[in-house]
């Protein structure tokens, strides 16, 4: 039987793994290299149970070059599917935007730093907080995400862009 957690549980879980789309080796351009599509593996541990391995593939847009992306972001663990869309900016080191989980109808704003290709970032939603850490040099990406309190306290995981 496959289990579908709540919009509220999803939440962490979605607004984290989005966050694996926003960081460049350089702090400038900072989009460009991440057009086309990436893909890896991680995983995920809730606060009342054992570790979980979570599959992601994520196709990324540049919108506006060296400065907005647009993702479509696909994951699963044996528990769950998400879906999920996000439109990330940055202006100068600041980053911002917005995300939106299709499946589970939950959605939030960014807010960070990139500096040096280090992201820093606080994730919201209506039933979410996280802090997030990422980085990526050439053409792999890893990001860790902590959520004291929150049903999904830590997911770690690395990305590797597809070859052409």
């Amino acid at each position: 039987m496959r289990l579908k957690p709540s919009a509220t549980r999803l939440g962490a879980g979605v607004a984290c793994l989005m966050l694996a789309s926003i960081t460049s080796a350089h702090a400038e351009p900072v989009f460009d290299s991440l057009g086309g599509t990436w893909s890896g593996t991680g995983s995920m541990k809730p606060s009342d149970g054992p570790r979980e391995k979570v599959r992601c593939k994520v196709a990324y847009d540049i919108t506006k070059p060296g400065r907005s992306v647009s993702l479509d972001l696909r994951c699963a663990s044996d528990a769950y599917k998400m879906v999920l869309s996000a439109n990330i900016d940055q202006n100068g080191t600041e980053l911002s935007g917005n995300w939106f989980e299709h499946e589970y109808r939950q959605g939030g704003k960014v807010t960070g730093t990139n500096k040096d290709g280090l992201i820093e970032a606080r994730i919201e939603g209506n039933t979410v907080a996280a802090l997030v850490t990422i980085q990526t040099k050439a053409n792999h990406q890893s990001f860790l995400m902590e959520a004291p309190g929150s049903w999904m306290s830590e997911v770690a995981i690395e990305l590797n862009k597809d070859v052409k």
